[in-house]
């Protein structure tokens, strides 16, 4: 698995972790580089993992905003928690890293809900995220 794919798995496992919490996105990542530090048996928590979680952290209220806006029938409080997660990571890497192309974000989101979601999830997060993606140029970066 390539560095960045290892990255975004790490990131979407915070996100999670601290949904399922209902910890802070950014203690949750604290944790982790603790745990990292103090058992070798954890990885370290990479610098592109870092990356997502703090700029999912900045702009997490935006992020939701959009989530809720164009996920049509759906509620955040409604999504399974793992949907709800790789989108957040999804639309944050999509509109606010623009080194990364759009398609390698798409498809990374993808195969993570291939993973860990549902049959129907990988659908529903490469559809979202594909709309995110068409409104990229007129969404505010906030």
């Amino acid at each position: 698995m390539a560095a960045r794919s290892k990255a975004r798995k790490r990131a979407f496992q915070i996100l999670f972790e601290a949904d399922q919490r209902d910890s802070a996105v950014t203690a949750v990542l604290a944790d982790w580089i603790r745990h990292a530090r103090t058992d070798e048996r954890q990885p370290p928590v990479g610098e592109y993992t870092m990356q997502l979680v703090e700029g999912y952290a900045e702009h997490a209220d935006r992020i939701d905003e959009l989530i809720a806006t164009y996920a049509v029938g759906w509620t955040l409080d409604r999504m399974p928690s793992v949907d709800r997660n790789l989108l957040r990571l999804g639309a944050y890497e999509l509109i606010w890293e623009d080194d990364v192309p759009d398609a390698v974000v798409i498809d990374e989101a993808v195969q993570l809900a291939k993973e860990f979601s549902t049959d129907d999830s990988p659908t529903f997060v490469n559809g979202l995220l594909g709309r995110l993606k068409e409104l990229k140029p007129t969404l505010k970066r906030v």
